[in-house]
């Protein structure tokens, strides 16, 4: 089969694939001969149907049309695999399939023009040497008092109170109804929802709408009032995201936190440790860690932003719809394991449009991830089978009562840890300078997959860190 090529842009080969005619021929006459076995005509037995009355029943151009089909499929199977072309995806036809409808004639020569994806060459303009900032984020030794600090409000007795007004740190009992404001005077509308009896509210920044809180603020117990606010732009519900609301609340009872003495019996109570000192100790050492983690998570995310900066690559667009396809997956497990019904939510329109959104995220991690190959490449950067085998037989053990595709942790280990021997590798043979947490303004590494990442707040970071006596530990909570 002659077959003519041709480089592309978008890392395409244009294939011009001349179909001898003893091809054309053999794919009409398959599907006459299927067609006749299959086809049910009332007056004639399957596989007794003469030829011509299938012509005439179902049409010359339909047969042909199936015929093509086959021939432009099998045309291109032999003629990539003739010419040794890695393709990858689907091809695409450089002519409308009907207009070449028109030109086919079975027992006759027939030229098809077709493009198809190819893996991208990837040049790197350079991958040692780099010359990088990433932010340093340093130890506070504050944090270990501010998650002690949390802890003891978690567990503290409330008091009642009595013979004073609402402030900020009590926790207040109310019972409260909310109306959306309309734009004419004295226009409400009562909020879905919005009201609830004997509900907790503990009067503290960010613990319900900006304004509730401090409009509760300054109450007496048994006083009703009127609070007016509004909700936030971004608050989940679209039909009150920034909207103006009042809200009547009457504060029924008010108490405040008697906090528990930080000692070894307050120690023993919220961790597996015996005295306060130890859980310090401990602490001190897990905030350390992760202050190193999130330093080197910087660094790496320097690394790869560089890489990517370095790489010239022109992606095929089998690749890119690959990456989307892959990033939708993902976010539709998460969200599935969140309880929610992705099936409502994947609508064809929010579908198309999330497309839309990931496709620029989706070309940086195929450089990303392109330069990192590029690297190993160049310098011969391979994971020792022993590596992947423990690391496989470590993940067994550890997730022994889930369903897991062998295959598929077998691939993910060794792109991981090669990954990981890959950065490792850049990070030894570039200058990185570390500069002050805030300097660079960086957003979330995104090569921090396999990182443990804490944010430094006392409600996000400390409260979630674990202390324990033991390797695998238990929450101090």
């Amino acid at each position: 089969m002659k077959v003519t090529q041709e480089k592309l842009p978008a890392s395409q080969i244009g294939l011009e694939i001349e179909i001898p005619p003893e091809m054309s021929k053999k794919a009409y006459e398959q599907v006459i001969q299927d067609l006749a076995r299959t086809a049910n005509i009332p007056g004639f037995r399957k596989g007794k149907v003469p030829r011509q009355i299938l012509m005439q029943r179902f049409g010359a151009a339909r047969l042909k049309a199936a015929a093509l089909e086959d021939v432009i499929r099998n045309g291109v199977q032999e003629a990539v695999k003739q010419e040794q072309i890695d393709a990858i995806g689907e091809f695409y036809l450089s002519v409308p399939q009907e207009q070449l409808v028109q030109q086919f004639e079975p027992g006759q020569a027939l030229t098809i023009s077709v493009k198809v994806d190819v893996p991208p060459e990837v040049k790197l303009n350079q991958y040692t040497g780099l010359n990088i900032q990433a932010e340093e984020v340093k130890y506070d030794s504050e944090q270990v008092e501010r998650f002690l600090a949390e802890r003891q409000k978690e567990n503290a007795t409330l008091i009642p109170v009595e013979g004073r007004a609402a402030q900020m740190g009590d926790v207040s009992v109310v019972d409260f109804t909310g109306r959306i404001v309309g734009e004419g005077e004295g226009e409400e509308t009562p909020i879905p929802g919005g009201e609830a009896t004997d509900f907790q509210v503990e009067l503290a920044e960010g613990r319900f709408i900006e304004g509730f809180v401090d409009g509760i603020v300054g109450m007496n117990p048994g006083e009703t009032k009127e609070i007016s606010v509004n909700f936030p732009p971004e608050y989940p519900q679209q039909d009150l995201a920034g909207k103006p609301a009042l809200f009547t609340i009457t504060l029924k009872e008010l108490k405040e936190k008697e906090l528990r003495e930080l000692n070894d019996d307050f120690a023993q109570e919220v961790s597996e440790f015996q005295t306060l000192a130890e859980l310090r100790e401990s602490l001190e050492k897990r905030f350390q860690q992760t202050a190193q983690s999130k330093t080197d998570a910087n660094k790496t995310e320097a690394i790869l932003k560089e890489l990517q900066n370095q790489i010239e690559v022109d992606l095929p667009e089998t690749l890119i719809g690959q990456e989307v396809d892959a990033m939708l997956t993902q976010t539709a497990m998460r969200l599935s394991q969140q309880g929610v019904d992705v099936r409502k939510l994947f609508t064809q329109e929010m579908v198309t449009q999330m497309r839309q959104a990931s496709r620029g995220d989706a070309i940086d991690r195929l450089k990303r991830s392109l330069a990192l190959k590029e690297v190993a490449k160049l310098e011969s950067i391979q994971v020792e089978p022993t590596a992947i085998e423990a690391k496989i037989s470590e993940l067994t053990k550890e997730f022994a009562n889930e369903n897991i595709d062998p295959e598929k942790l077998r691939e993910f280990v060794e792109e991981d840890l090669l990954k990981e021997k890959i950065i490792t590798w850049l990070t030894e043979h570039s200058h990185i300078e570390l500069v002050p947490e805030g300097t660079l303004k960086t957003s979330t590494p995104e090569a921090t997959e396999s990182t443990t990442e804490v944010t430094d707040t006392p409600e996000a970071t400390e409260s979630t860190v674990e202390v324990s006596s033991e390797s695998t530990g238990s929450t101090a909570e």
